[in-house]
């Protein structure tokens, strides 16, 4: 069953709320330290990602790391003595043969898993087999697999078409903001049962630009953020293509 973004059912906003653009809150950023950095002020900004080994590091001190997605870099156990910080989310980078260790871990936020292909050579059939079945088991267990773009489009629309028909939602990560328009474009499509490999080739800026509140709410119900190391440059292009 496909759902037709464009076309959703109107919600009603809360008295306080109006209504978010496609791109808000998008954009995840790394920071190296566990004091908290300058925000930048931007619709697009999200939470920042900060690794669990700097956090323990941090560990004695009066600094607070404030609210952050957290790279398990470590073992989770070692944050027990970290410094004081609000955990988000959680991301995990793994291979295929560890997804079942991924399924079980058991943490105070939510969890998403980013699967690496375990060998690297292995041939495009195998990797987009094993990427979607992957984040079939993952969100089966409740967490949220992650997606790295520039992967072959049928890896990707594969993957989409898993997380299309469940709750969990993904989170991805780009080089720059031709993969953030294509992870966009490509999660649309998969929503509204389109094409997938064709959005992800020749993304549709203007049909972005056009969802309504409603379906972009949607995507981003789905979409929960895409880790980038240059937001500047990734703005830029939002801007060229009308979404900001």
């Amino acid at each position: 069953m496909s759902i037709p973004v464009s076309l959703s059912m109107p919600t009603l906003p809360s008295r306080n709320s109006a209504p978010q653009p496609l791109v808000a809150g998008l954009l995840l950023r790394r920071r190296d330290t566990a004091v908290p950095a300058v925000v930048r002020d931007a619709v697009t900004t999200g939470p920042q990602i900060v690794a669990a080994s700097i956090l323990t590091a941090a560990a004695g001190t009066d600094a607070d790391a404030g609210a952050v997605v957290i790279d398990l870099d470590i073992h989770p156990d070692e944050l027990a003595g970290a410094v004081e910080h609000r955990a988000l989310r959680y991301h995990v980078t793994c291979t295929t043969e560890q997804v079942e260790d991924a399924i079980r871990l058991r943490l105070p936020a939510p969890v998403t898993v980013f699967v690496t292909a375990s060998d690297p050579s292995a041939p495009e059939a195998a990797d987009a087999a094993s990427l979607a079945e992957s984040a079939q088991l993952l969100a089966d267990a409740g967490h949220s697999p992650g997606l790295i773009a520039g992967s072959p489009a049928d890896v990707v629309a594969d993957f989409l078409a898993v997380l299309a028909h469940t709750s969990v939602g993904f989170v991805g990560r780009a080089r720059d903001g031709a993969e953030v328009l294509a992870l966009l474009s490509g999660t649309v499509a998969a929503l509204r049962g389109d094409d997938v490999r064709a959005a992800l080739s020749a993304p549709d800026p203007a049909a972005l630009a056009a969802l309504i509140p409603e379906a972009a709410e949607a995507v981003r119900g789905v979409l929960l953020g895409i880790e980038v190391d240059d937001p500047d440059q990734v703005e830029g292009v939002l801007a060229d293509a009308g979404l900001l």
